[in-house]
């Protein structure tokens, strides 16, 4: 058992997880945005695993919100509003900013999301919540996945140094 309190270990895996939770919203906009701006033949294999990845953020949502509603917590309207209205404008610059900063952005969010859950997967032991552990460190192995395939995308274009602009520094295979 951690040596905080368990109020508070709670209230902080409660805020946590309700900034996954809508931070999962935002990330499944933005890939809806930007998998239907990939419209040419040579890019169907980045269309396909986009529409793959909003899937698993949509799935991860689900399962954040469940762990919310077992501890008898629900999402932050205001960061739902946010989160949400980044994810639509994300998504629809996709169609005229071309594909790197859609990139940066997504490795960027997924870096966060990778953090939130290991976090998450943490408290939820010290709080005795064994059962969520291993699907949270699932869901951070997943965002994991991701975060390797947009620097991978993005370490191709020449400009991929700009990754340091929107803070994320591109992982190494």
């Amino acid at each position: 058992m951690s040596a905080i309190p368990e109020g508070t270990a709670r209230s902080s895996l409660v805020r946590q997880l309700q900034a996954a939770y809508s931070g999962e919203l935002a990330a499944a906009y933005s890939y809806r945005g930007h998998w239907r701006s990939l419209t040419r033949p040579r890019e169907r294999e980045q269309r396909d695993e986009d529409r793959r990845i909003e899937e698993a953020e949509w799935h991860h949502r689900r399962l954040v919100g469940e762990l919310l509603a077992e501890l008898g917590a629900g999402p932050s309207r205001r960061r739902e509003l946010v989160m949400g209205t980044i994810g639509r404008v994300f998504g629809s610059l996709c169609h005229v900013s071309g594909w790197l900063l859609p990139m940066l952005f997504a490795g960027r969010l997924e870096a966060m999301n990778v953090g939130q859950y290991d976090t998450a997967a943490r408290a939820a032991g010290d709080l005795g919540l064994a059962h969520w552990v291993p699907v949270l460190e699932e869901m951070t192995a997943e965002e994991g996945r991701h975060e390797a395939f947009f620097a991978a995308c993005a370490r191709t274009h020449r400009f991929a140094l700009l990754s340091r602009v929107v803070g994320w520094r591109l992982p190494h295979d």
